[in-house]
């Protein structure tokens, strides 16, 4: 398959799964709360229907390759091209009729991030990028993306999901950088992210991330000039602790002030 083909089926994925996610939106929909007990944790037809319909169309045109998902048991792990599927990243803003959602589409080569795309159906956008060019296609027309060259980070913009879904110690740290920033918003889930490789939005950081929450998200701030990686300064992938910034003084200097330093 070709380059253009294949940047043409991946926004195929995006338009099937944006057909399946829309009649739900802002719709009286049931919701199942997956949470066990624990924190609020919902899913809904929508992230369901979304997400079989990417993965028949995977399955169809790439029969071999892998897929990791939120809503269905992974498939082929073990395949040297593996697609990674978060049908609704931002499912309590999606259920509160709130637009700042998206839909993850990755792909991993042997291991690693080679492609990402975010997709907001009902606004019309959608950023993606190989973490060599990150790229803008909606409303506002269509560009290549690049992130803000913030040097220090008293004048960076920091966004979280929210505090709430740390852990104590994890949110105490949190808070050391929050002190120094000169603006701290919650909310935007993978939007922030985006938000990071549009030049807007200078550091997210978070915890407790599935895999399927940052694949996508990897090569679309590292194609727009970003950084992103684990607290512990390593590779984001597989979820857990993550820290993105659009410039690796702000990356630096967040990292040190999570460690205490």
């Amino acid at each position: 398959m070709t380059a253009v083909a294949f940047d043409d089926f991946v926004h195929q994925l995006a338009t099937v799964s944006g057909e399946a996610i829309l009649p739900f939106f802002r719709t009286a929909l049931g919701v199942e709360d997956k949470s066990r007990g624990r924190a609020f944790d919902p899913v809904t037809q929508a992230d369901r229907a979304a997400e079989q319909a990417m993965r028949n169309l995977i399955r169809k045109t790439f029969p071999d390759h892998g897929i990791i998902g939120e809503e269905f048991d992974n498939l082929n792990t073990d395949s040297p091209y593996v697609w990674a599927l978060d049908p609704i990243d931002g499912t309590k803003s999606f259920i509160a009729g709130l637009p700042a959602w998206g839909t993850l589409i990755g792909l991993l080569k042997e291991g690693d991030p080679v492609y990402g795309m975010m997709h907001q159906p009902f606004i019309g956008e959608r950023f993606f990028g190989d973490g060599g060019v990150a790229r803008y296609r909606g409303p506002a027309g269509e560009r290549i993306l690049g992130a803000r060259d913030c040097r220090r980070l008293e004048d960076a913009i920091l966004f979280t999901t929210s505090p709430r879904l740390m852990n104590a110690a994890d949110r105490a740290a949190f808070s050391a950088v929050e002190e120094e920033v000169k603006l701290s918003r919650y909310g935007g889930d993978c939007y922030a992210y985006c938000m990071i490789a549009a030049g807007l939005v200078d550091l997210v950081i978070e915890t407790e991330l599935q895999d399927h929450d940052v694949i996508a998200l990897v090569p679309i701030i590292e194609g727009a000039g970003g950084v992103i990686t684990s607290w512990e300064g390593g590779p984001a992938t597989g979820g857990g602790r993550v820290v993105a910034a659009g410039s690796r003084a702000v990356h630096e200097a967040a990292l040190k002030r999570l460690h205490g330093g």
